[in-house]
């Protein structure tokens, strides 16, 4: 068995993505490995017509120059304790996203974050961790909102 050389972190910007993100830098610096770090922009009005039109491409120019600074700051922070590759910006669905990311990279561990979501707004909202859990191409390390790093 290998050890990752290369980490792939999707980050939505929340308090466990970015604890996901610290457990990755501190692995990837016993590993010597290198860490992606992706940003989805999830647009689910680009398959309803209706909704599409009300997300104009200045509205999505703003949330992707947002997003880039969001990431450069998450980098900058952690730059001297591991290599990072360039960040990486999709715009789709987080799950096709992620998939298509870790294939790029060549990724060969995906640390995440899960939000412990239960019932009802998981059954709605549905779960990209699990589903990146059952498709990912590699393995995947999930680190959860009560996760604590000595």
């Amino acid at each position: 068995m290998m050890l990752p050389t290369n980490i792939l972190v999707p980050t939505d910007f929340s308090e466990t993505a970015e604890k996901a993100l610290d457990y990755a830098v501190v692995l990837a610096a016993k590993l010597d490995a290198r860490i992606h770090l992706l940003h989805v922009i999830g647009i689910p009005a680009l398959g309803v017509p209706e909704l599409g039109v009300a997300m104009t491409s200045s509205m999505i120019g703003t949330l992707v120059a947002d997003a880039q600074v969001a990431l450069d700051q998450l980098v900058a922070r952690r730059r001297d304790k591991v290599p990072f590759g360039p960040t990486l910006q999709r715009t789709g669905d987080a799950r096709d996203m992620i998939l298509q990311a870790a294939k790029e990279v060549g990724a060969d561990l995906i640390v995440i974050g899960t939000h412990g979501r239960r019932g009802l707004s998981r059954m709605l909202l549905g779960s990209v961790t699990d589903a990146i859990v059952r498709t990912a191409p590699c393995p995947v390390l999930t680190v959860g909102v009560r996760a604590v790093m000595s």
